[in-house]
């Protein structure tokens, strides 16, 4: 392997000879930068090791495949982790990459077991008196049932007598027909617990917002990048999503807002409600018989983030802090055991306070230094160079941002209290990103100048100044093919540096896809059974946000659909510029379309055309079909590859 050394000199002398950029390389000043992190840090601690390592018993040899035969989940991916972190990572998220990556079932105590390093969630088991208690069965059904296979094989085979959704992210409950089959369901006798609110803010964050979530998220996670040292190394969270079709089984019981004990299947519960926190539905739990504390993912080993690079509502850091302090004073005196829905746990009273008390605070002191600074007329972005981090950071890696981080979680900090503007009065109505750009290169001296200017802030290790005018150079011009290759080269160097494992993902996947040919958007049709699980007048919220102004060519009417076998209607007030559903019928109105909502999927799915349903007396029509046919016209396919990188 060529020395750090030796590369840094060859991109430098590429850099003043305008060759072409490195490629998976990391350069004298990314090399320096993760090398003076490796220096500030107690890198050399083992106990988290020690601690991930701890009750071992079995792991999976083999890859996780999915009913197709594609790979859900391949347990050798992260095998390049072993070794000693090159300068393509930094060395604080590679430490915590290889936390994550460690894989198996383990005891954590005699009646609990987790299921780790298969998803980017953690699986857990806990032993009732007639089955298995599954607490969040992962993204996916086949890495859940793999894993679930692997404890009955290893510790007896149990059936499941419980499943609990600690909240309404999809890597807790989309594995849930991987342990619970949809006829053991139906019995109602298995139960299936979930936090206050589950089911509407599953479909809420998804619905409305799903395809820009999607494509978002294909950065947060680097789902379409190899993981490799110059490629992902891990979320931070967990090592990746696992990859299949993810399932839902509503839940039999969703509790209070004011928590509940329960006894599941001898086992008792304290449920203690942590909603609008970590998640808008979520709880944690107490088992008094182990003295064990779950936190789902309130606690876990990193920093989370405030608001998610997918995107979701912002996050409430003081609220957080506040329930993390409630959780610690009423549970962590009688807690000998911490554990969570990802990450590894903790043992002993000192730990349980210690982790309680430093995850509290960093969402404390993100929330207070934020305020504080703005309260001083600093603006989001000075607040964010300029929020540090809090002291004990530096020594519990736990405290650490290797999922959300100080700078940008102030940001979101700043937005909730204040909004989108950053107080400088020329970005309140800036001109939009192409128009601005072309501008600015035209005052620079024209993208010749802008360029040079790029590869020299590169060669200096400048790279967050040379992203911005290679990006502004990007919009101007997105044909310039060498702009292209030097933001790519940009990016890649940025994540390298980066100690959050999303911040990585995003700098890497934007670098993948600059240099990979355009890829053509796929048909972005949701299955009936996906649609099935979405309340009516969710979906029709749905459908009112692709609808089109501009497409539509039709006069105002009120719509009505009526759907018999759900005993739903839904009114439509129909305009040029809106789409307003209303739930409930009418019994004026210019058209009326009468069908099962189990066909309306099917319509919505693309298996079937609402004319051909119509035909055949499957659905009925009356009044005039012109509105109906005008307002379906004017709905806009979905994009789920829009472009990020470039316009």
């Amino acid at each position: 392997m060529r020395s750090v050394k030796f590369v840094g000199t060859l991109v430098m002398a590429m850099c003043l000879m305008g060759n072409a950029p490195p490629i998976g390389e990391a350069t004298d000043a990314t090399a320096a930068h993760n090398a003076a992190v490796a220096e500030a840090l107690p890198l050399a601690d083992q106990r988290d090791f020690e601690d991930a390592r701890r009750g071992f018993l079995a792991k999976l040899d083999n890859d996780i495949l999915n009913p197709d035969g594609s790979v859900a989940w391949s347990v050798k991916e992260f095998d390049f982790l072993q070794s000693a972190p090159p300068a393509t990572v930094n060395p604080s998220l590679w430490r915590q990459s290889q936390l994550s990556a460690i894989h198996g079932l383990f005891e954590v105590v005699p009646g609990i077991y987790q299921l780790r390093g298969y998803d980017l969630a953690v699986m857990t088991l806990i032993e009732g008196a007639n089955g298995w208690i599954v607490v969040d069965p992962l993204l996916t059904a086949a890495p859940a049932r793999a894993a679930l296979d692997l404890a009955n094989r290893t510790l007896g085979e149990k059936p499941v007598s419980a499943v609990i959704y600690t909240h309404s992210h999809g890597d807790h409950f989309g594995g849930v027909r991987g342990v619970l089959s949809l006829e053991q369901y139906q019995t109602g006798k298995i139960p299936v617990i979930a936090p206050h609110g589950f089911t509407a803010e599953v479909v809420g964050e998804s619905v409305l917002a799903g395809t820009a979530m999607s494509r978002r998220a294909q950065y947060q996670f680097a789902t379409g990048v190899t993981s490799a040292p110059d490629a992902a190394v891990g979320v931070g969270l967990g090592p990746k999503l696992s990859s299949g079709d993810i399932g839902l089984l509503p839940p039999t019981k969703e509790l209070s807002k004011d928590g509940e004990t329960l006894d599941i299947d001898g086992v008792t519960f304290e449920f203690f409600d942590a909603g609008g926190t970590e998640a808008p539905s979520e709880f944690v739990f107490y088992l008094p018989k182990f003295r064990a504390l779950h936190t789902a993912e309130i606690v876990t080993r990193t920093f989370h983030n405030v608001l998610t690079p997918r995107g979701a509502l912002v996050r409430d850091t003081l609220a957080w802090s506040q329930r993390i302090d409630e959780i610690l004073t009423r549970f962590g005196p009688k807690s000998d055991l911490i554990l969570a829905s990802h990450h590894w746990p903790g043992w002993g009273q000192d730990v349980v306070r210690d982790r309680l008390r430093n995850q509290r605070d960093i969402y404390r002191y993100v929330h207070d230094q934020t305020l504080r600074m703005a309260n001083q007329g600093l603006t989001m972005d000075e607040i964010a160079e300029n929020i540090g981090e809090p002291s004990f950071a530096a020594k519990d890696f736990g405290a650490r941002g290797y999922y959300g981080t100080f700078e940008h979680n102030s940001k979101a900090v700043y937005q909730r209290y204040f909004g989108w503007w950053n107080a400088v009065p020329a970005d309140y109505n800036a001109l939009p990103k192409v128009e601005e750009s072309k501008k600015w290169i035209e005052a620079v001296g024209g993208a010749d100048t802008a360029l040079a200017q790029a590869k020299t802030a590169f060669g200096a290790g400048e790279y967050r100044w040379a992203a911005r005018l290679l990006q502004t150079l990007m919009f101007a011009d997105p044909a310039n093919d060498q702009a292209r290759q030097w933001l790519a080269a940009t990016y890649e160097q940025m994540g390298f540096q980066a100690e959050a494992g999303s911040w990585r993902n995003v700098y890497i996947a934007a670098a993948d896809d600059l240099r990979k040919p355009p890829v053509e958007d796929a048909l972005n049709a949701m299955s009936d059974e996906i649609l099935a699980s979405i309340p009516t007048g969710d979906l029709f919220d749905a459908l009112a946000t692709r609808f089109n102004p501009a497409k539509m060519h039709s006069g105002e009417a009120t719509l009505v659909f009526a759907f018999p076998d759900t005993e739903e209607s839904i009114t439509i007030d129909l305009r040029k510029s809106v789409m307003f559903p209303r739930i409930g019928g009418s019994d004026i109105y210019d058209a009326k379309v009468t069908i099962k909502r189990s066909d309306f999927n099917k319509v919505l799915a693309r298996q079937v055309r609402l004319p051909e349903l119509v035909g055949n007396g499957t659905a009925s029509f009356d009044g005039n079909p012109g509105p109906v046919l005008a307002m379906f016209g004017a709905l806009d396919e979905q994009k789920p590859n829009f472009e990020i990188v470039e316009p």
